[in-house]
C-alpha cells in the first residue's frame, strides 16, 4: 500500500470531504492510546541486550505475554493445582488485543469485543467460562446454560445500504432474484460443511483448529482464495463478494483475495454452538468486550502477575532457560533461570529474543504476515437520532465504507438514548503491503483519524460533532497474523505447532494462523498441560 492508497482508504474518500462534523481543531478532545511502541521497538532493534541483569530469579514455570494465551496458560496451571510461576507482561496492563478502556458513561473495548457461543469441541473454553460464572451446570452439556446477562441483548446487528437499515449482516434488500440465489446457494454450501464430517469423524470445520478433519479435498481448499473458490461455484454476486470479504477483513484483517478459502469458509462453517435459551448465532458480550474475561482472569491471578516487564532474550541452558527481563518502571533488568517457559507473545517477536533461534522457525516466522488496525471509540453524550429502519443494534456495519462499522458498549445496559454511550469502530487496513501500511498508520496523526471516523459515522448521522464528548484512537501495528493461501495447512505453520522447542513450549494464536480468543485459549492451556506433564 502506497501513500495515495492509504489515503484512498481514508481522507480522500469523497463522502470525507464534504462532512463538517469535527473537521474544526480542538472541536473534540481525545487523543492516541496506544501500545508501548518504544519499548517494543528496543526490544526489536536488540537495543537492550547489553544489559546486565542485576538479580537472578529461579522459578519453576515462566510465562511471557499477557495476553489471552497466557492468561489461559496461567488459568490452566493454577486451575490443577500449581501456582509457582510468574506471567510477564510488556505493557502495563494485561489483556492484548482484548484490551479495554473506562468512562464516565461506560466501559468499552478496545479490540476484541465478543465470544461466539463455544462449540462442544471447545471443551477448554467452556471450562474457563464455567468457572468464570458466565456457564451454569455442566459446561459439557449440548446445550450449556448461559447466564442471561451475558448473551447479546437484541437486536444484535443491522447493516447500513442504500440509504436504509436491515437486519443481520449479509444484504438482503434491494437485490436481484438472481443474487437473492446466488445468498441462498452460498448458505447452503456452508451448511453442508458445517455438517460434514472426515473420514475420521472429525468435523470438517472445527474450533480449536487442530481438531478440523484432514480429508485431501478439504486441505486442498487451504490453496486457493476464498474469491477464487466462490468463483469456481460461480457465485459472482457482488453483494455476496461484499459479505465474504466483510467477513474476512472482520476476523482476519485481510482481504478474502488473498486469505485461504479454508480460512474463509471456516469463519461461517465451524461455529455452531448454542445454548439451553440461546440459538445459533447468539454471541456473548460486555461492555468493554472480552476485556471482562481478562479482568475476572487477571482478578484471580493478581499475584502471579508482573507487567512492565519485557523479555529480551531468551538461551536454552541445559536443564534450564535464562530468560532476560527489563522492568520499564525501575529501569533494570533481572534474569529468570525457568525449568520451562511458556513463550505466549506473538510470534514475530520471538527471533530477536531467542539465542540461537533454529533456522527452521526464523524462517517459518519470517513468512507470517500481521494486519495493522485501528480501533477508536467514540464517547457520546447523547445518542444520535436513529431514523431509516432497524433500530440501533450493538453490531452496526455500513456497506459502503472501509471500516469494519461500530459496536455499541451501553447495549447490555438498557440504557434509555439519552444518556449517552460509547461507539467503538474498527478499521483494518487490509489491502496492499502490510508493512507500507503500518509505517503509514504510525505516521498518521490523530485528527487524521478523528475526521476519518466523524466522516464514516457522518453518512448515518450527519455532523456528531455536539454530540460527541471525546474521541480516542488506538493503533496495533501487528494486531493478528492472517490465514493467507497456503498458510493454515502449510508446512511453516505446521513446523511451528509440533514444537516445543526443547523446555520452551509456544502458546499464541499465531500458531494456528489466525487470531480468535478460542484459539488463544486453547493454545495456552495446550503449552500449560504440556509444561504440567514435564513436571
Amino acid at each position: 500500500m502506497n501513500r495515495r492508497e492509504f489515503l484512498a482508504a481514508g481522507l480522500s474518500l469523497p463522502w470525507l470531504a464534504g462532512c463538517r462534523g469535527g473537521s474544526g481543531t480542538g472541536e473534540i478532545p481525545g487523543g492516541f492510546v496506544d501500545p508501548d511502541h518504544s519499548l517494543g521497538h528496543r526490544l526489536r532493534d536488540g537495543a537492550l541486550l547489553s544489559t546486565p541483569p542485576g538479580e537472578i530469579i529461579k522459578i519453576p514455570a515462566l510465562i511471557a505475554g499477557g495476553g489471552i494465551a497466557g492468561l489461559s496458560a496461567a488459568w490452566w496451571l493454577q486451575r490443577h493445582g500449581f501456582d509457582d510461576f510468574t506471567l510477564l507482561e510488556m505493557e502495563s496492563h494485561v489483556g492484548g488485543n482484548a484490551h479495554w478502556g473506562q468512562s464516565s458513561v461506560s466501559a468499552y473495548p478496545w479490540g476484541a469485543h465478543y465470544l461466539p457461543l463455544p462449540t462442544r469441541e471447545s471443551r477448554v473454553i467452556r471450562e474457563l467460562l464455567s468457572d468464570l460464572g458466565v456457564i451454569e451446570g455442566d459446561p459439557h452439556a449440548e446445550r450449556p446454560r448461559y447466564q442471561e446477562r451475558y448473551l447479546c441483548n437484541v437486536p444484535q446487528e443491522r447493516l447500513y445500504r442504500n440509504g436504509l437499515w436491515q437486519e443481520g449482516l449479509a444484504p438482503s434488500r434491494g437485490m436481484s432474484r438472481r443474487d437473492r440465489d446466488q445468498h441462498r446457494r452460498f448458505e447452503e454450501w456452508m451448511a453442508a460443511f458445517r455438517a460434514r464430517r472426515g473420514l475420521h469423524g472429525q468435523k470438517a470445520f472445527a474450533i480449536p483448529m487442530e481438531s478440523s478433519a484432514r480429508d485431501a479435498d478439504l486441505l486442498a481448499l487451504d490453496r486457493l482464495s476464498l474469491r477464487d473458490w466462490l468463483l469456481q461455484q460461480g457465485l459472482d454476486a457482488p453483494t455476496l463478494h461484499w459479505y465474504a470479504n466483510y467477513a474476512c477483513r472482520d476476523d482476519y484483517g485481510c482481504d478474502y483475495n488473498r486469505v485461504s478459502a479454508w480460512a474463509g469458509i471456516h469463519y461461517f462453517a465451524s461455529r455452531d454452538g448454542v445454548g439451553e435459551h440461546a440459538d445459533l448465532g447468539t454471541v456473548l458480550t460486555w461492555p468493554e468486550g472480552n476485556g471482562w474475561l481478562v479482568r475476572q482472569l487477571q482478578t484471580r491471578l493478581a499475584n502471579r502477575l508482573r507487567t512492565g516487564a519485557a523479555v529480551f532474550r531468551m538461551e536454552r541452558q541445559g536443564e534450564r532457560v535464562a530468560v532476560d527481563v527489563w522492568l520499564a518502571e525501575q529501569e533494570r533488568s533481572v534474569r529468570y533461570l525457568a525449568d520451562h517457559v511458556i513463550w505466549a507473545a506473538p510470534l514475530f517477536l520471538l527471533p530477536g529474543v531467542l539465542a540461537n533461534c533454529p533456522a527452521g522457525v526464523r524462517q517459518a516466522i519470517a513468512g507470517m504476515e500481521y494486519s495493522p488496525w485501528v480501533v477508536a471509540n467514540l464517547v457520546l453524550k447523547a445518542f444520535p437520532e436513529e431514523k431509516h429502519g432497524v433500530p440501533l443494534s450493538w453490531d452496526n456495519v455500513l456497506y459502503d465504507s472501509p471500516s469494519l462499522g461500530y459496536v455499541v458498549a451501553t447495549h447490555q445496559q438498557w440504557r434509555m438514548q439519552g444518556e449517552g454511550s460509547v461507539f467503538t469502530w474498527y478499521h483494518a487496513l487490509s489491502t496492499g503491503s502490510p508493512q507500507q501500511a503500518r509505517r503509514e498508520l504510525m505516521a498518521s496523526d490523530w485528527r487524521y483519524w478523528r475526521n476519518f471516523v466523524l466522516a464514516d459515522l457522518g453518512n448515518v448521522y450527519g455532523d456528531l460533532t455536539s454530540r460527541a464528548a471525546a474521541l480516542y484512537v488506538r493503533r496495533y501495528g501487528h494486531a493478528m497474523a492472517r490465514p493467507l493461501v497456503g498458510a493454515v495447512w502449510g508446512e511453516a505453520r505446521g513446523m511451528l505447532a509440533a514444537q516445543p522447542l526443547g523446555r520452551i513450549r509456544l502458546a499464541h494464536a499465531d500458531l494456528s494462523g489466525f487470531s480468535i480468543f478460542e484459539e488463544a485459549c486453547d493454545r495456552g492451556a495446550a503449552a500449560a498441560n504440556g509444561v504440567l506433564s514435564a513436571m
